[in-house]
């Protein structure tokens, strides 16, 4: 069996990181994402005051963002607070570059 081409492996590594590019696909999506990377924590209502839109809409946009595996969700009393879960997206990310430079 012959080895996969250069073409082959970085397909698969797109493959694992198209949640994440679907995730990150949209601006309102990448402003959440940057205003959790100094934060902890922020609830709906935090994020809402960042983000010129309603707060059902913020929600819909986490919602996406933890489907794709870029946030986590922790129940505090009546509120759910997320913040950003990106170590295995940073991860394949620099597997793909280093792959990029090293082998192609």
């Amino acid at each position: 069996m012959s080895q996969p081409t250069c073409t082959e492996k970085a397909i698969q590594i797109f493959m694992q990181l198209s949640p994440y590019f679907q995730g990150l696909g949209d601006p309102v999506r990448q402003q959440i994402v940057a205003l959790l990377i100094d934060k902890e924590s922020l609830n709906v209502s935090q994020i809402a005051e960042h983000i010129p839109m309603s707060r059902p809409t913020v929600s819909h946009h986490l919602k996406i963002l933890r489907q794709a595996g870029l946030l986590q969700a922790q129940k505090k009393g009546t509120e759910i607070y997320y913040r950003l879960e990106i170590a295995e997206a940073i991860s394949l990310f620099k597997q793909l570059v280093q792959f990029v430079e090293e082998e192609c």
